[in-house]
């Protein structure tokens, strides 16, 4: 079954062959005309230069040397030869030093700037996806390789058939019955260069799994985001050791169960189509051309040998273009099918949102991250009213992120629908809706970047400094940047800056949470605003928060129940369904289950 499958992965048509390397090369052509073109120019010269250099001229000089030319005649066709060979080399300087090291960086650029705004635009569900995901891996990682093997593809067809009709029409014209070899040479080297191709990137997506488990061992040993538990604990390296030798046993097995084939392989391409051809049974023909029946002179039996090399040179490279083509298309395929996506999560309407303090409403929504997984949200109804602060609590796995990722509408309801300000969030257009919307996520990330960026999220150019330092103020950080040599422009992070500064778990939140200050959006969702704090910077941070809020709406999620005391309401899920709401005066009169989180929550301080 499961080699079935990855032939099916492996099949591609001519059309889908060479559609995918095209493709590719029209990206690189908008990227960058002048370096495809002069790269490709020159290639073609390159095989021009040493048809008429090592054919026509060791040629001409051989003829005049067996037959007497004059000496002034052949010296004046050699100035002539040098010269033209001379404006050849200048012009690869230009095209290969100047331009290809000018234009290259521009070509990497915008095609990965392509990706990264792909990646930046396909629906989160996706990274749900393990297959999905590797493929996105395969697909980044893979660009600057295959803008090399697209260009080589080009050059080499090129140059190839260049080579190609220059040295054949001169063996036609000297021996028709010679291009009979390299023929024979050119059909065989077809048939196994491909079936040898095909094997490689078999091994290579069989591998995959194991060589990302090795990677992720790599990854470990070199971010600092590890470096601490590593040395607080040594002996988790005996299980990333033994997770690297498990993945890497595994990646030897593959490549033991194909190293026979692909070493008989290699030398069915190696020697029996080129070598037995060229050395063996082309030299006998030549000798008894010349020898026996006479029908070539020496001169052109020593030129037809030098050539033949160059003649099934260009032919090979017409039996590897195709199996190279076809290899660099398997990747380009994963490449286009990763731009091809279409998010499924997009605007109906595009209706352009307010961001005024949001009036949210739920009704009977229900939601399951994959169609054969149980529902994590079912059937909430919910009603938020502008302004209004609003606390999610409730134990591990009860809903409140999930829900709060179908506010944003990182993912779409299963059924259901949410209603914000009078109409179901799918009218809106999504990226604006989203913008109206500022989130501090538990798993925040703090970027290599000023201060400044990391508080805008985007270019100092677009930025309003007052209005950042303001937003530090709010979440309680700007005594700590501003006691910082280069305040606002501090870098954060040493990953690029010796310089750099590396703030605390609590600093890092409080800057996430200026973040949200700084947006100004009418709806703001804050998921464990304060995990990292103590208890007294929490206290202190929530009156900021409500402060700096005003008429907003508010929806925060916390574990401490002591962060929800001043929400106008507390929300209690319990297995994907509200169980209690209220206030906290309100819920702990109840005595229902937030009122048994509180006393488990609050005993262990009334007992001291």
């Amino acid at each position: 079954m499961s080699g079935s499958m990855e032939q099916e992965k492996t099949k591609q048509s001519v059309k889908q062959v060479f559609g995918n390397n095209f493709f590719f090369l029209k990206l690189m052509l908008k990227a960058s005309p002048g370096y495809v073109i002069f790269q490709v120019l020159d290639a073609m010269r390159n095989q021009i230069s040493i048809f008429f250099e090592h054919t026509i001229g060791i040629g001409y000089v051989l003829e005049a040397a067996e037959f007497g030319y004059p000496f002034p005649k052949v010296a004046r066709f050699i100035l002539i030869l040098a010269g033209a060979i001379t404006l050849g080399m200048v012009f690869t300087v230009f095209a290969g030093d100047f331009m290809a090291e000018k234009e290259r960086p521009k070509v990497r650029q915008k095609i990965k700037m392509m990706l990264y705004e792909k990646a930046r635009s396909v629906d989160l569900k996706c990274y749900d996806d393990p297959d999905f995901y590797n493929e996105q891996v395969l697909a980044i990682s893979e660009v600057d390789k295959q803008i090399e093997r697209v260009l080589e593809f080009v050059k080499n067809v090129l140059s190839g058939l260049s080579a190609f009709i220059l040295t054949g029409v001169f063996f036609l014209f000297k021996d028709p019955a010679s291009v009979v070899f390299a023929i024979l040479s050119f059909v065989l080297s077809v048939v196994f260069e491909q079936i040898y191709n095909k094997l490689n990137y078999k091994v290579r997506i069989e591998s995959l799994p194991f060589s990302r488990k090795r990677d992720y061992t790599k990854r470990i040993y070199y971010l600092s985001d590890y470096a601490k538990e590593i040395r607080l604990n040594p002996d988790v390296s005996d299980v990333l050791f033994k997770q690297f030798e498990d993945a890497n046993d595994e990646v030897y097995k593959i490549e033991k169960k194909y190293a026979r084939k692909k070493w008989i392989l290699g030398f069915i391409r190696g020697f029996v189509c080129n070598s037995l051809f060229s050395d063996v049974l082309f030299i006998i023909y030549l000798v008894y051309q010349s020898a026996v029946l006479h029908n070539l002179s020496f001169s052109t039996v020593a030129i037809l040998y030098g050539s033949f090399g160059r003649l099934k040179r260009s032919m090979r490279v017409f039996s590897e273009s195709y199996p190279y083509a076809f290899e660099t298309s398997l990747y380009i395929n994963k490449i286009r099918k990763f731009l091809g996506y279409e998010a499924q999560i997009v605007s109906e309407e595009n209706i352009e949102p307010t961001k005024d303090a949001k009036e949210i409403e739920l009704k009977d929504v229900s939601f399951a991250y994959g169609k054969d997984q149980d529902m994590l949200i079912k059937s909430i109804d919910l009603h938020i009213r502008p302004g209004e602060k609003i606390a999610l609590v409730g134990y591990n796995g009860a809903g409140k992120t999930t829900l709060v990722k179908l506010l944003m509408r990182l993912y779409d309801v299963n059924s259901g629908e949410i209603i914000a300000d009078g109409r179901n969030i799918r009218q809106y257009d999504v990226e604006k809706y989203r913008d109206t919307i500022g989130t501090v996520f538990q798993d925040f990330q703090i970027f290599a970047g000023t201060v400044e960026e990391n508080v805008i999220l985007d270019t100092v150019d677009n930025s309003d400094e007052e209005k950042v330092r303001r937003s530090l103020t709010d979440s309680g950080l700007i005594g700590r940047i501003d006691r910082f040599k280069n305040g606002l422009k501090t870098e954060l992070t040493t990953e690029f800056s010796k310089e750099g500064v590396n703030l605390s778990g609590g600093e890092s939140q409080k800057l996430a949470i200026a973040r949200v200050f700084y947006k100004d959006a009418g709806l703001m969702i804050l998921d464990e605003p304060s995990s990292a704090l103590d208890p007294i910077a929490e206290y202190q941070l929530n009156h900021a928060m409500l402060n700096a809020t005003g008429d907003k709406t508010v929806i925060f999620i916390s574990h401490r129940l002591s962060t929800t005391r001043k929400a106008d309401r507390i929300i209690m899920l319990e297995d994907g369904r509200i169980v209690e709401q209220g206030s906290h005066e309100e819920l702990l009169s109840l005595g229902g289950r937030y009122a048994q989180m509180w006393k488990a929550q609050a005993g262990a301080y009334i007992a001291v």
